[in-house]
């Protein structure tokens, strides 16, 4: 009986899997959710909205600026955890 339920279950979630790859837009489709209007008003507004002159930069640090700080506390937070490790000897 368990190995049914879990035959079951991997089929739904194999289901589940295979419906969302087929609903996925074609590479380089207009509706894909990357070709979406965000970007293009970070391009033309980045200099007026951040007074940054570099695009990447003003996106970073003014438009994501909080997930670029998670990004960061996870970033040391892995590298604080490996040396601890290594220095454990």
């Amino acid at each position: 009986m368990r190995q049914l339920l879990v035959v079951i279950f991997l089929a739904l979630i194999a289901n589940v899997l295979i419906f969302t790859v087929v609903e996925m837009p074609p590479f380089g489709s207009p509706e894909n959710p990357s070709n979406n209007h965000v970007s293009g008003r970070f391009v033309e507004n980045a200099v007026e909205e951040t007074g940054s002159l570099n695009v990447v930069a003003s996106v970073i640090t003014d438009y994501r600026a909080f997930d670029t700080l998670g990004e960061a506390t996870v970033l040391f937070v892995a590298i604080a955890a490996a040396l601890s490790n290594l220095k454990a000897h």
